[in-house]
């Protein structure tokens, strides 16, 4: 059986003011996911537990997301997360602590037959 991608889908979230890489990674594949209503399980006619999900994940500071609370986001599926340096740390003029921007890339895949 061969891995066999049949979505993507692109998210991006943030944290105003509290500087919370993984609240923005969250918002990210929250936002991903809100894009998107398709039964891909339903349409080949198998579970859901069986939906190879991988997640990218990019932020200025990926050591600082709490990859088990992304994981927690999806309710079924086999969830892979990756953090990459990516997204966005914004100045804030306050002097506060910086905006964070994060982006996600989510992948579902099955096992397929050749």
């Amino acid at each position: 059986m061969a891995k066999k991608r049949l979505l993507t889908e692109f998210g991006m979230g943030s944290s105003l003011r509290r500087q919370d890489y993984t609240q923005a990674a969250v918002r990210a594949v929250t936002n991903a996911l809100w894009h998107n209503s398709i039964n891909l399980a339903e349409l080949f006619g198998r579970p859901k537990g069986d939906m190879l999900i991988d997640v990218e994940i990019g932020v200025a500071n990926p050591a600082a997301v709490d990859i088990a609370q992304i994981e927690a986001v999806f309710p079924y599926g086999q969830p892979v997360v990756h953090v990459v340096k990516g997204g966005l740390d914004i100045p804030r003029g306050d002097g506060g602590l910086p905006t964070v921007m994060a982006n996600a890339a989510i992948s579902v895949s099955f096992e397929m037959g050749t």
